[in-house]
């Protein structure tokens, strides 16, 4: 694909590393000269400097072959203006990124009458997330498929957890649970997790599983599946004013610290019942008197990311509750990964993959071409391939991404499907249960009755009807 990429900020950095990987052709466009040679040169793609929303600059970019445009500029306005510019030229695609939230209203609106093919907001995505993975605290991460049918779970496994020592067969026999344990991460190391892989101490596991299923397989092993209750944030910022809507909307209590004072008028304003402390957040007295130890959890949103991490660690050392921690630049991630932080959320990552995630669906669907003989035998390929898979729990579903694979479909367009499977599954299994006891019934009784005319008893007044 031909992807134009305006604003050479965080967000479109990782976005050209990501796209540029997976063999785009990427234009980069920003009215930062030194910043477009820069990133012209690391990751060998096309440099434009200027304004992005004018139209002589998009077409020495060539938005008139461009695929795609994606605006990620700091300015919302500039980036609808792009799209807007993009769609009426050439007809592309657009995705626009708006962050603030007085056009949170009108994201629908915006979308359809400036022909955007998607908004992405990092910052909304980014307090979703959290407010995902506050409801269930036991988890590292959590995805969502087929409209939050079906969802992704990370955890890791603590010390002295009933898992370790304990096969993938042996779990899934003994709890019974319909869920299916996809990788397990171990250091460095990354596993399929086959029916004979033993859990060790402090694995990170990922597993697929309906909402229900996650809860009740997590209530079996012990795991805290209940949401927390109160939530303490650091920072103000506009993750935290998203998030706080969304935690009130689920009736836990929320006490922001900032220490902008203006800022703190504006939050104490907008809700009346949500706790704003002014004061600097890295302070540890004003931690303590707060009662960070004994808040539910612990959101780090600070616009620092040394502060987060160090604010992070203080509230798993003085607390129990869940620490999440936001991290804006990912240049040290590996070293990150190895401290005792329980989550981290990285919002530009999150819009990334948003992004990259239409722009491989997109691609696929261009150019997908199967003749009929290769379609033949690449089923007979699959056909084969589900030999015995019947025999093993969630083993069909497995089978999904490797036909994909065979047909060119994107892994994501595959996990999509799995999600739809475990719904199938779902709903096959019901109505096969039904049916099968309702004929076992009907053959019971009728060798029942047989039975009571060798005996000369009357039938039931309703078989004569």
């Amino acid at each position: 694909m031909n992807i134009i990429i305006v604003g050479c900020g965080k967000v479109g950095q990782t976005l050209a590393a990501q796209l540029n990987e997976e063999g785009n052709n990427i234009t980069v466009v920003d009215t930062d000269a030194a910043r477009v040679n820069r990133l012209a040169t690391q990751l060998d793609v096309m440099g434009v400097t200027g304004n992005g929303a004018t139209h002589a600059v998009q077409s020495e970019a060539g938005v008139e072959n461009a695929d795609l445009l994606i605006a990620v500029t700091g300015s919302d306005e500039l980036n609808m203006l792009c799209c807007l510019i993009a769609h009426k030229e050439s007809r592309c695609k657009t995705i626009a990124r708006i962050k603030k939230p007085e056009y949170g209203d009108d994201i629908r609106f915006l979308q359809e009458e400036l022909g955007l093919a998607m908004v992405v907001n990092p910052e909304q995505a980014a307090a979703a997330e959290i407010a995902r993975i506050l409801r269930f605290p036991s988890a590292i991460k959590i995805d969502t498929f087929a409209k939050g049918r079906v969802e992704l779970l990370k955890f890791r496994l603590p010390e002295g957890s009933p898992l370790i020592g304990k096969s993938v067969r042996d779990i899934v026999a003994k709890l019974g649970c319909d869920v299916l344990i996809c990788t397990v991460e171990r250091g460095e190391q990354a596993y399929i997790a086959n029916g004979d892989l033993v859990f060790a101490d402090r694995d990170v596991i990922s597993l697929i599983a309906s909402p229900r299923n996650a809860s009740e397989f997590f209530r079996r092993i012990g795991y805290k599946i209940r949401s927390v209750k109160d939530v303490m944030i650091a920072g103000g910022g506009e993750i935290a004013h998203y998030l706080t809507e969304m935690l009130r909307r689920a009736g836990i209590a929320v006490k922001i610290i900032e220490k902008n004072p203006q800022v703190c008028e504006e939050l104490s304003a907008r809700w009346q019942d949500v706790a704003v402390v002014c004061g600097d957040a890295s302070v540890q007295d004003l931690l303590l008197e707060e009662n960070i130890a004994g808040a539910g959890a612990f959101v780090a949103l600070t616009s620092i990311d040394e502060e987060n991490i160090l604010l992070s660690l203080f509230a798993k050392r003085v607390g129990h509750g869940k620490v999440i921690t936001k991290i804006n630049r990912i240049d040290f991630a590996s070293v990150i990964a190895h401290l005792d932080l329980d989550s981290t959320i990285y919002p530009k990552h999150i819009t990334a993959d948003q992004i990259e995630r239409y722009a491989r669906a997109a691609a696929n669907t261009l150019g997908i071409q199967v003749s009929l003989p290769a379609a033949i035998v690449l089923s007979a390929m699959s056909a084969l391939g589900a030999c015995g898979a019947s025999g093993v729990a969630g083993g069909s579903l497995l089978l999904i991404p490797m036909a994909c694979s065979l047909f060119g479909i994107s892994n994501d367009v595959a996990m999509q499907m799995v999600g739809v499977g475990f719904i199938i599954g779902v709903v096959q299994d019901s109505v096969e249960t039904a049916l099968n006891s309702a004929g076992d019934v009907e053959f019971a009784a009728t060798a029942e009755y047989h039975q009571w005319l060798k005996q000369g008893k009357p039938l039931p007044e309703f078989l004569h009807a």
